[in-house]
């Protein structure tokens, strides 16, 4: 996995937010891919308020100790099948 770096890109120019790349100390040419994060503070706002909004739903169903049989309840889940040779 390639290493990754939080930068912020102003026209031609990226400016390191934490970790500054020790390619970078001596000025050398350095080749870079950039992922451009759309608005990512209003994102992960808005993911946490989907995730509690989600978690209120479950509460209101009664939550995991409404599944009487996990096992039975996983299986559903996945449609599993029956493994050859084993018996259930």
């Amino acid at each position: 996995m390639l290493p990754t770096y939080r930068a912020v890109l102003r026209g031609d120019h990226l400016k390191w937010e934490d970790e500054v790349p020790e390619q970078t100390a001596n000025q050398q040419r350095l080749d870079v891919f950039v992922t451009i994060v759309s608005d990512s503070l209003s994102d992960e706002d808005s993911r946490g308020r989907r995730m509690a909004s989600a978690l209120e739903r479950l509460a209101q169903k009664g939550g995991l100790s409404t599944i009487a049989d996990a096992s039975d309840w996983q299986r559903g889940q996945r449609e599993e099948r029956p493994l050859p040779g084993r018996t259930e």
